[in-house]
């Protein structure tokens, strides 16, 4: 069970550190998605910030369990918050996404639980 969880954490900390990569350069279609969703860019250093420390968390979270569920419940939270602002505004379509990466987030917490 450790292997699905280390196969699970790294590529969710790949797929966090990209995102949190394209929220710090502000690319055209993050700051595009942002607008839509109503998210202040002035909120986007602490996004990227969020995405780095759940990444980080995660990862150390293979050595010591707890702080793997901290970091899981975070971006659990995190990823909830995006697919409410989706569906907010109706997009139904960028939803999918977060909606993915939060259900992978729950299997973070159930897969580490279960490694304790």
């Amino acid at each position: 069970m450790f292997v699905s969880l280390a196969v699970t954490t790294v590529v969710m900390a790949a797929l966090l550190l990209v995102s949190a990569t394209a929220k710090s350069l502000r690319t055209r279609h993050i700051t595009e998605q942002m607008s839509t969703l109503g998210v202040p860019q002035s909120l986007m250093g602490f996004l990227t910030a969020a995405q780095i420390a759940g990444a980080a968390g995660a990862v150390a979270g293979l050595r010591w369990g707890p702080v793997g569920i901290a970091a899981a419940i975070g971006l659990t939270l995190y990823f909830a918050g995006a697919v409410v602002f989706h569906l907010r505004v109706g997009d139904h379509k960028g939803s999918l996404p977060a909606a993915s990466l939060a259900v992978a987030s729950v299997a973070l917490i159930v897969l580490r639980a279960a490694t304790l």
